[in-house]
Order: C-alpha cells, then structure tokens, then sequence
C-alpha cells in the first residue's frame, strides 16, 4: 500500500536530489514535455509537488526557499492551496521568475528539464542566472506513485467536420517549408499533429487530443511518434501512406538522421531537447512559426458552419439549465456542484457531445471572484438566495467547441446597486468588442482595451485577458492570435474564432464576467477591407443585474436585437416551459 507524502515531505525530497546531482535549484513548469495548458496525470508535476492545480504557472525551488509564481487568474486560488511556510506565492507578470532568480539565485546553478521548456522561455530565465539542462527530471525520481502517462486511442477526424483531407493540409503546410528553403519542421504541439492529420484522441479529459509528436517533410511525408497501442488497424489505413508511424523510442534517431538538413523548430513551443539534439546531429536549426498553427486558427467554411451549429445545439442546453436554475436557486438546495452537474447532464443529451471542454467554473457569492475556481468536495458551498452566481462552461461538440460565461443574480431579492453597475459596465466593454470593426492588419493587443473603456471609467479592471482562440473540437484555448495587453502582435483574421470576456471581481465578495464567442469575418470598408465579428453564442445575459440608465441607446438596441436572434435561432426547438422562460428572458430591455 502506498502511503500519503505531504507536500513538506516531497520539497525535502527534491532538495536532497537535487544535492545528489549537484545543482542548486530547480524549474518546474506548469506544462509537461507538450507544453500544452492541460496536463495528464503523469504531467502533474506542479500540482505534486506544491498543491496548486492551476492550469498555469510555475515554481523554482532552492535550497532554502521556494517560490510558485502564477498569473492574475490564479492568485486567490496559489494562496488557498499552497503552504506560505513553504512557498513564496508571486505574480508572474509583476514578479517574473527571472527578476527572481537574479536576485536569488545569481551565482547558482539552477536546473532545468530541456523537456519542459521552449528555447524562448529558456533564454528568457536564464537572463540572471546560470541554467543546466539535466538529462533526467529530479522530480520524476522522487515522485514515486507517478500515473502512467494515458495510452486512448487515436481516431480519424472524419472530412465532414474538418472540411479538408489531410493530404491537402499537408501539401499545403509542406509548401511553406519549399518556399523557405527548410527540409522539415518539428511538429512538437500535438494540437498540430492532430489538425494536419485529421486525428482526434483521449489522452487529456477535455481536449481530444492524441499525445505525440511529429515531423513534417518538405515533399509532405510525416514521420508520426505515437505510441503504438494508440493506433488501430483503421486509425492507420487513415493515415495512409504517406505517414510513416515510430514509437516514441525512435523520435531521437529520426531526428539525428536529419544531419545536413535545414530544419524548421518553433522557438515559442517546442521543447528546448529538440533544437540541443538537432543541432548535436549537424543539423542546421532554423527558427519558424509552427506551419499548421495559423492555418489551424483559421476556421474553413465546414468549421465554421460547424461551430455555429455546435453553438446552437450548446444554446438549448444552456436555455434548458437557466430556466431550471431561475427556479431552483431562490429555493436553495443547489450547491456550486450540484448546479455544474445539471448543465453537464443538459450537454449530454445534445447530438454530438463528447465531454466539457474544461472543468466546469461554478462559482457562488465569493467563490466567482476566484477567476479559475473549480469547486471541489472539500470547497464546495450551497448557492444561497440573493447573491451573485458565475458559471463559465464549454462543450467539446464533434463539430465544434464551446465556451460561455454568465453570471446571474439568484434572487428573488433586488440585486445591490454596485453589483448592477459593475456588472453593466462589463456588459458594455463585452458589446463595444462585439460589435467593432476594424482594418485588417489589427491585433488582438490592439483592441483589449476597449472591452475595458467602461470599466475603467470608473476606475475598474480584471486582471486577465479579454479573448483567447478556440478550436475546432480541439483546445478551448488555441493560439497564436488572443485578445490581451500582453498577447503577441498576431493580425486577427478571417475564420478565427476568440472569446470576448471581460469582467470584474471584488475579492471576498462576488465575481463578474460576461462571455460570447466571436467569429471574424470580412467586411468591405471604403477604401480598404475590414474585418467584423459574427457572434456565435446564443443565450441571454442577466436582465436583473442591467442598469439600462448607463446604457446607451445604441447598446440597448444590440441587446435587445440579439436576444431577439436567440429567441429566433432556439425557441421553436425548447419545450413549452423553458420557451416560456426563454421570452421573459429576451424580452426587449
């Protein structure tokens, strides 16, 4: 039988190896050898060792002390979950780990796995101090009930729902590769992989994803590194050809026999190993964007078609759960799981529903000010009468993936009115970015700050972004482009899909944040094109909380025609009793 090592336990067993192998220090990120946001248990390696299972962030651990830093989303959530007697809690933004380390750790040695992070993160520590790339992770030698990393199946994404065979995607992508002189590029996020293949899996909960690496040739072969229980008889008539298939074992060797080749490695997101073994074997490294990134955030017309239908059928659900919870939240007995469970069972029963796309958000009264709350049993509270209530969900459709955020007054009281204004003041930087235009070449940094404007005349913010990608029945947050002060200057375009979120959160007391997904399309301006959002999501906001007094008549009139088109795109398909809800809650304002 296993027995429970406590989190002061596993600290001094990570300093006494990290002694044994003579480094002072060492990095834990939050990602695993995919970088991706989410992890499989055997990813872990944040949670393990310090308890904080936010979805971002990281830690450095010395010899006497330890700091976990992580982002404005997570901040109230590092403090509930980690031991101040053990960890520094910092601010990633205000605090970054290198301005740390410089000023802890500048005559230290301080490890890394080359696994874990990209070359641009590794440049980006090291300004300070002195980094070592080890050869094995130290927390992996200590972390002794380590799960086993998940094996599901790899299957075909059938063409109905991509909307390009693979062989076009590939032929595509490899011509970039000619064009700019490049024999082959480092495939290292398996979310590109699965585009350009046409390949869904199970390796992570909520993001249908096969976990693997590739390589694409520039005459648009693909050397795939998957582990072979993954792959089914069909899974690989699939692939065809042209796709040569490795296990994970042969990944170092096919690399190594790329010696003399120009090779194409994404500096941003791919692990720092496969430049070091690149280059080991003569091979010559050329920095580059990922040649599937762009192309996969650039929904075609099948994706499109299917995200507006994912979006509809993710309405009825939506629709069913709020007539319900207008009922069930002024009676009490519904607790922040309870309520999430509801919506869960409402997307079950929806055509095409695979999973959530990420772990429910159900957040009451103080818990919604918790940006990335995720109730648990020990957490878990009752949604009481006459406070605020914030649910951010998404579904994880065959055609499409979802994400939305409404925050609701669970009455029968009247709601206070600080909490109407702020929240309408929300509203109103969540319809200024709806309905912008703008000229194409603007980036998301471009124009975060006008979901902000309202709120911050009257001196208000959040501390996130307003808007990141979504896939298509992949990640619900896909890059490169994202609406953010801090986001890379990405030019929106035509086909991508971002979210537009803004909010606000009084700690302690309540959390505001309102969400709709945009889709980008064309717009003829008159003297050069134009790009505009469709909004996709297809649900009310909360009337109850709406001061139509700071509202301009513009504003009411969006609201009022895009409940309007909810009422119009979902209504006939509801039951009686949650139409009859739906028309009170779309009611003109």
């Amino acid at each position: 039988m296993l027995i429970e090592v406590s989190h002061p336990e596993r600290l001094q067993a990570l300093r006494a190896e990290l002694a044994r192998i003579g480094v002072d220090g060492f990095l834990i990120p939050r990602g695993d050898e995919y970088l991706g946001e989410y992890v499989p248990p055997s990813g872990e390696r944040l949670a393990w060792i310090s308890g904080f299972t936010g979805s971002a962030g990281m830690a450095v651990v010395l010899a006497e002390r330890a700091a976990l830093f992580t982002d404005g989303r997570y901040t109230t959530q590092a403090e509930a979950q980690t031991d101040p007697a053990l960890w520094e809690r910092r601010h990633l933004i205000e605090e970054p780990p290198q301005e740390w380390l410089a000023r802890h750790a500048a005559r230290l040695r301080i490890g890394y796995d080359p696994w874990l992070h990209p070359q641009a993160a590794v440049e980006r520590l090291g300004a300070g101090t002195t980094l070592v790339p080890l050869a094995a992770n130290p927390l992996d030698a200590v972390w002794a009930d380590r799960p086993a990393p998940p094996a599901a199946p790899a299957v075909p994404h059938p063409a109905a729902y991509a909307g390009r065979d693979s062989a076009a995607k590939r032929e595509e992508a490899a011509a970039t590769l000619r064009a700019a002189g490049e024999e082959a590029a480092v495939l290292a996020d398996p979310h590109s992989l699965a585009w350009l293949l046409n390949l869904r899996g199970g390796d992570l909960e909520h993001t249908p994803l096969p976990l693997g690496f590739a390589l694409l040739r520039a005459d648009a072969r693909v050397d795939l590194f998957l582990d072979p229980v993954k792959l089914s008889d069909a899974t690989r008539a699939h692939l065809g050809n042209a796709v040569a298939t490795h296990p994970p074992r042969a990944l170092q060797g096919v690399l190594e026999g790329l010696a003399g080749q120009v090779v194409r490695v994404d500096p941003d997101i791919t692990p720092l190993w496969f430049s070091a073994t690149l280059q080991a074997a003569g091979a010559t490294v050329k920095p580059g964007e990922d040649p599937c990134r762009l192309p996969r955030a650039c929904k075609n017309p099948v994706e499109q078609q299917g995200a507006r239908a994912a979006h509809r059928r993710d309405a009825l659900a939506l629709a069913r759960f709020l007539a319900w919870f207008a009922a069930a939240a002024p009676a009490g007995g519904e607790t922040e799981v309870s309520a999430a469970e509801h919506l869960l069972a409402c997307r079950r029963a929806l055509p095409l529903f695979r999973a959530e796309s990420f772990p429910a958000i159900s957040g009451a009264g103080e818990n919604g000010a918790i940006i990335h709350y995720r109730a648990t049993e020990a957490s878990n509270r009752p949604i009481r009468a006459n406070e605020c209530y914030l649910i951010d969900s998404g579904g994880q459709f065959l055609d499409g993936t979802t994400d939305i955020t409404r925050t609701l007054w669970t009455g029968p009281g009247t709601p206070p009115a600080d909490l109407v204004e702020r929240y309408t003041r929300v509203l109103q930087g969540h319809i200024a970015l709806a309905r912008l235009r703008f000229p194409q070449g603007v980036a998301g940094a471009h124009i975060d700050a006008i979901a902000r404007a309202a709120l911050w005349q009257a001196g208000l913010d959040y501390d996130h972004g307003t808007g990141h990608g979504i896939g298509s029945f992949l990640s619900v947050h896909e890059g490169p482009a994202s609406i953010s002060r801090a986001a890379r200057p990405i030019p929106l375009r035509e086909g991508m899909i971002l979210s537009d979120e803004p909010g606000f959160y009084l700690p302690g007391h309540y959390g505001i944040r309102i969400e709709n997904l945009l889709l980008v399309r064309g717009f003829q301006g008159l003297a050069r094109p134009f790009l505009e959002f469709e909004t996709l999501t297809l649900v009310p906001y909360e009337r109850r909380l709406i001061d139509l007094g700071l509202l301009s008549p513009a504003e009411r009139a969006w609201v009022d025609a895009y409940h309007a088109r909810v009422l119009g795109e979902i209504g006939a398909e509801l039951e009686p009793e949650v139409r009859g809800w739906l028309e009170g809650a779309c009611a003109p304002l």
